[in-house]
């Protein structure tokens, strides 16, 4: 099976982990430890799992959905005022032709709003620029920031149990990575997929393939298409699942873990519908220094995961998925003391599989 194949097993032919959470707010200590592991568990054998009995409530979810519609359903003319391109902290409207400065040789159908945790405007990262960091901007549409925020502040907070619990898992004071969380990049997308007539294939797609740049993706998804590669590097189809949130290991966690925990290649495939997905990329802080953590730091580790900044990983991985970013750096508008390689180191491609 490779990139350009569409195919992937069922998730009635994959065994996905659905893990409830209930374990840990229950206050006893032995249901934490079982959600830890259980956790811990998934992340090294299939790198993704769902979650359920998360603590969102669905009218939140449902109303963070029908905000999302309510700004993709605007005239283009009205999104534009709000494009990222007028920001250097990647803030606002995304449309589809920045998706990638490939485009439109390449196609990836979805246009996007994109937020993140709220920065001062006197943040000395947002005045340097081009650093992810800094305040927020806002559609003129009643209520829309209220019910946005919330929800961002809703799964940011339930990013920080999963951390919690992940530190429980691996051993690590819970304090060692919270002390990386005090301005991160967690950034939220309000993704729309474009309904169009063209075929799915390697240059056509929702989303193509690729790993997140931080510790982990919490997703809640509106309809099919998402499909993810398992610690087997096979495809699998990730259908939504009432009430449940979608999580994917990111390169944060691969290194921490010093590679127990794969960070997981996932695609979204061109269906030609309408769809919505909300993921919350639960980041760092942009000069947070990653490494394997002390436990797991060996010769071997050391080596395949050198130190690396949160912030620069995510700016070299993001400079070309964006094609306004990649056209300032082209024109000398910013400037990066840091490589950006063609792709993501931590890139892993697909099992060949060979048909019956």
């Amino acid at each position: 099976m490779s990139d350009t194949d569409q195919h992937a097993l069922t998730i009635a032919e994959a065994n996905l982990p659905v893990i409830d959470l209930g374990g840990l707010t229950s206050g006893d200590p032995a249901q934490k430890a079982a959600v830890a592991r259980a956790l811990g568990d998934a992340a090294r054998t299939s790198g993704f799992f769902y979650i359920r009995n998360h603590g969102i409530d669905q009218a939140l979810i449902d109303a963070a959905f029908a905000a999302s519609k309510q700004f993709h359903d605007l005239p283009r003319r009205k999104k534009m005022k709000y494009w990222s391109g007028f920001t250097t902290h990647h803030r606002g409207y995304v449309p589809l032709e920045e998706n990638g400065a490939s485009f439109p040789k390449q196609i990836n159908f979805n246009e996007a709003w994109d937020m993140s945790f709220e920065a001062a405007a006197d943040h000395p990262d947002y005045l340097t620029g081009w650093r992810m960091t800094g305040p927020n901007i806002w559609p003129d549409l009643p209520g829309w920031k209220e019910t946005v925020s919330t929800y961002y502040n809703e799964i940011f907070a339930l990013g920080l149990r999963l951390l919690d619990a992940l530190a429980l898992e691996l051993g690590v004071d819970p304090a060692e990575l919270l002390q990386h969380i005090t301005c991160p990049t967690s950034q939220l997308r309000l993704l729309r997929y474009v309904p169009n007539d063209m075929p799915a294939n390697k240059d056509v797609v929702g989303i193509a393939s690729h790993s997140d740049f931080e510790c982990f993706t919490i997703l809640m998804q509106g309809g099919p298409g998402l499909q993810v590669m398992n610690a087997d590097d096979d495809w699998i189809e990730a259908p939504p699942l009432p009430g449940c949130f979608v999580v994917n290991i990111g390169d944060i966690f691969e290194t921490w873990s010093g590679g127990q925990f794969k960070s997981t290649q996932h695609r979204v495939n061109n269906i030609g519908r309408e769809r919505y997905s909300m993921p919350l990329f639960f980041g760092l802080d942009y000069h947070s220094i990653v490494e394997p953590l002390a436990q797991f730091r060996t010769p071997e580790t050391v080596a395949k995961y050198p130190p690396i900044k949160a912030g620069e990983h995510l700016m070299r991985m993001t400079v070309n998925a964006f094609r306004y970013m990649a056209d300032a750096r082209a024109k000398g508008e910013f400037s990066t003391d840091y490589e950006v390689p063609e792709e993501n180191p931590f890139k892993r491609e697909a099992r060949v599989l060979v048909a019956e």
